[in-house]
C-alpha cells in the first residue's frame, strides 16, 4: 500500500507524518507552538508562519527517522492548503511543491477540515461506515457534514458566529484560566457534577429552531455579564457577591485564602455551566441529524471533539454508534491530512505545481 507523506501548517502546529494505506500511522510528529503563543493569549499570525518556516523541514526528517522509512518509501505528498492562516499555510504548500517536484512524487491538496474527519480513519478497526454525519469543531469551525462518500459532503448547518472552540477559548478568558482555553475550560469544570451547579448559573440554551446551524456568542456573553455582576470572576479577585451568597460576611479588600477558595469554586461553576450548554447543544443537533438523515454513523471531529464531556454526552444520546478520534488526532496534525490525501489520490486527485493556498476553503 502507498505511504503518504502528510505535511499540515494551517495554523500554529508544524507538523509531519507518514500514514500507510489511509490508516496505518508508521510516524505523526508535530512541532508544538503553544507556549510561544500563551503570553498573547491567543496566535500570533506572523510569529506562527516564522516557527513554521524554523520547524518543517526537522519535522519531516524526523517523521522519515521514526517511521523507520527513506524517501524511496513515500509514494506522495499531502498537504492542507487551507482553511487556515495565509501565512502558516503558504509555508507548508510550497514545502510540499518543493518536496514532491524534487523527488518526482505525485502532489495531493487537502481540506484541512476533511483531514480532521479522516482521524477517524486512523482508529483501529472496521472503516467508518457511510453515510457519515460529521460533527467538525475547532477553534475556527462548528459544522454538521454529511459525508455520503470519499469526497461527498453536504453541509448541513454552522456557525452563524462564533465557533464552539473560539467560544470555550473567550469563556476561558473571562474567567482567567489561561490558554488554550479549550483544555483550560475543561479542567475547571472537572470538579463539578452536572447536577451540582445552582439555577442561578443555568445558562439558556441556544437552539435556533428550525435547523441545525449553531450559535455560542450569546453564551459567551451570558456568562461575561454573570462576571460583570460579581457572580464570579478570575481566581485571586473574589467577588463580594459570591462571598455574600455564600453566608460569608467580609470587608470589601479584606480576602483570605478561603475567599480565594471559594472563588475558585464559583469559577469551576460557571464554567461548568459554559460547557453543559455548548455540549447539550452539540450533542441535541447532532443526535436530530442523524435521526432525521438516516446516518449509520456519527464522527466526531477537530481539537474540541477531545472534550471529555462533549464524548461521554454524544455517545450516551446518539442513536447510532459514535466515532471518536484518539486524542492525539483531534488537534492539528499531519496524520490525519496523509490519511485524507491517500483517498483523494485513491481517485486520481492530483495537484498541479500551480497550487496556491485557500484561508478561508470550506469543506462542503
Amino acid at each position: 500500500m502507498t505511504s503518504v507523506l502528510g505535511i499540515e501548517t494551517s495554523c500554529d502546529e508544524t507538523a509531519a507524518a507518514l500514514v500507510r494505506g489511509g490508516r496505518e500511522v508508521r510516524s505523526n510528529v508535530v512541532f508544538s507552538q503553544e507556549d510561544l503563543h500563551r503570553r498573547f493569549g491567543g496566535v500570533v499570525p506572523e510569529l506562527a508562519s516564522r516557527q513554521h518556516v524554523l520547524g518543517i523541514m526537522p519535522a519531516v526528517h524526523r517523521a522519515l527517522a521514526e517511521a523507520g522509512a527513506s524517501w524511496d518509501d513515500v509514494g506522495a505528498v499531502a498537504v492542507s492548503r487551507g482553511p487556515g492562516l495565509a501565512g502558516s499555510l503558504l509555508v507548508g504548500v510550497n514545502v510540499a511543491k518543493a518536496v514532491a517536484a524534487g523527488r518526482g512524487l505525485p502532489l495531493v491538496a487537502v481540506n484541512h477540515l476533511e483531514g480532521h474527519v479522516y482521524a477517524n480513519w486512523l482508529t483501529a478497526g472496521a472503516a467508518p461506515l457511510f453515510p457519515l454525519l460529521c460533527l467538525v469543531v475547532s477553534g475556527g469551525h462548528t459544522e454538521l457534514v454529511l459525508m455520503e462518500d470519499h469526497g461527498k459532503y453536504r453541509l448541513l448547518g454552522r456557525t452563524r458566529d462564533d465557533a464552539a472552540g473560539e467560544a470555550f477559548d473567550k469563556v476561558a478568558r473571562i474567567l482567567g484560566l489561561g490558554y488554550p482555553g479549550g483544555p483550560a475550560v475543561e479542567r475547571a469544570a472537572a470538579s463539578i457534577a452536572p447536577g451540582d451547579i445552582p439555577e442561578r448559573l443555568q445558562l439558556t440554551r441556544p437552539w435556533l429552531r428550525g435547523g441545525f446551524d449553531f450559535s455560542f456568542s450569546g453564551l459567551k456573553t451570558a456568562v461575561l455579564r454573570l462576571v460583570e455582576g460579581g457572580v464570579s470572576g478570575p481566581v485571586g479577585n473574589p467577588s463580594r457577591l459570591a462571598l455574600v451568597a455564600a453566608g460569608r460576611a467580609a470587608e470589601a479588600g479584606s480576602a483570605t485564602a478561603a475567599d480565594a477558595s471559594l472563588q475558585q469554586s464559583e469559577t469551576a461553576l460557571l464554567a461548568a455551566a459554559f460547557q453543559e450548554a455548548v455540549v447539550d447543544v452539540l450533542a441535541g443537533k447532532t443526535c436530530r441529524a442523524a435521526e432525521a438523515l438516516g446516518a449509520r454513523q456519527i464522527a466526531l471531529a477537530g481539537g474540541v471533539a477531545a472534550n471529555g464531556r462533549l464524548r461521554e454526552v454524544l455517545s450516551a444520546r446518539a442513536p447510532v454508534p459514535v466515532l471518536t478520534p484518539e486524542l492525539r488526532f483531534c488537534t492539528d496534525n499531519a496524520a490525519m491530512i496523509a490519511a485524507a490525501g491517500y483517498f483523494r489520490l485513491q481517485a486520481g486527485e492530483i495537484a498541479g505545481w500551480d497550487l496556491d493556498i485557500a484561508p478561508s476553503l470550506r469543506l462542503a
